[in-house]
């Protein structure tokens, strides 16, 4: 009788968390749309699965926005300018995102321990689950940056090589990356590159154009790249020529990634030999031999 009383008060339970879940998604939907709408005017389509919550992390955000500093918020920002993702996200909305992720995580793991009815875990379940929903927006902008820099690494001799064509033909620096755009494949340095025209279309100087974009995406390619444009305007040397280099010179370093990768594999693969290949094949191969040994 005190187990039925017990499981219907952890079902009760499970059901009044769900309504109140329910109840205040709806709330925030309609009382922050407009906010929403006017967020989203000159920025990137949040991905599918934020949609569900955006309305919970820009409530959060209006807390959020009085708690930290700006000097915080700058940090922020300059983190998202590495990865791209502050055309999709503000820092107040990111900051919010970690929070929000931490309540709905706390709630998934509160949910856990009501419906499994651990003895010893419980709390440890919550805190776990906590604890990974704030840092699981920092894991996935980290992966985001790594992936930038590889887009960034495997298209940037694509688009000197088309640059360096346009130049030799004729077009200055400005309409030959315009031409590398047209003809170069999708990615982050298309909006990189598509950045830079903006910039010189509004009076930038060349140099500082080329600056702003080693700034955000503080890669050694890219700042060798820039160093040696700018060299290049400054001493008056042949633009073409230098875009060649620069293009011989990025292909040759991803040869070098490339082949440094292979030489790494045969490592990496000696722990997963180890520990799961050799001792199913030593079973396999010894088990005959125990057999006809224990026959003996």
């Amino acid at each position: 009788m005190f187990n039925l009383a017990t499981d219907t008060l952890y079902l009760l339970a499970i059901i009044l968390l769900g309504v109140c879940v329910m109840i205040f998604t709806y709330v925030t939907q309609t009382s922050v749309p407009d906010i929403e709408a006017d967020d989203r005017a000159y920025m990137d389509e949040v991905p599918a699965g934020l949609k569900i919550i955006w309305p919970f992390i820009l409530l959060v955000s209006v807390i959020v926005e009085n708690i930290f500093s700006n000097a915080y918020f700058d940090k922020v920002e300059k983190k998202l300018h590495k990865t791209g993702v502050n055309f999709m996200l503000t820092a107040e909305q990111f900051v919010s995102l970690r929070y929000a992720a931490a309540l709905i995580c706390c709630a998934i793991g509160l949910l856990m321990v009501i419906s499994l009815k651990p003895e010893k875990f419980g709390a440890l379940i919550i805190v776990v689950a906590t604890l990974g929903g704030f840092f699981f927006p920092l894991v996935w902008l980290s992966d985001k940056r790594k992936r930038r820099e590889q887009d960034v690494i495997r298209a940037l001799p694509v688009y000197l090589d088309f640059t360096t064509m346009a130049v030799e033909a004729g077009l200055n620096l400005s309409g030959a990356l315009q031409q590398a755009m047209n003809k170069g494949p999708e990615g982050p340095l298309r909006q990189e590159f598509s950045i830079i025209m903006r910039d010189l279309r509004s009076g930038v100087n060349r140099s500082d154009a080329f600056k702003r974009m080693a700034e955000r995406l503080d890669m050694q390619d890219i700042s060798s790249f820039v160093n040696a444009m700018v060299q290049a305007e400054k001493s008056g040397s042949g633009m073409a020529s230098t875009l060649r280099i620069q293009s011989e010179q990025r292909r040759n370093e991803r040869f070098q990634r490339a082949e440094k990768k292979a030489m790494e594999a045969p490592v990496k693969l000696v722990f997963p030999l180890v520990m799961f290949i050799f001792p199913e094949t030593f079973i396999i191969v010894g088990f005959p031999i125990a057999m006809k040994i224990l026959d003996i």
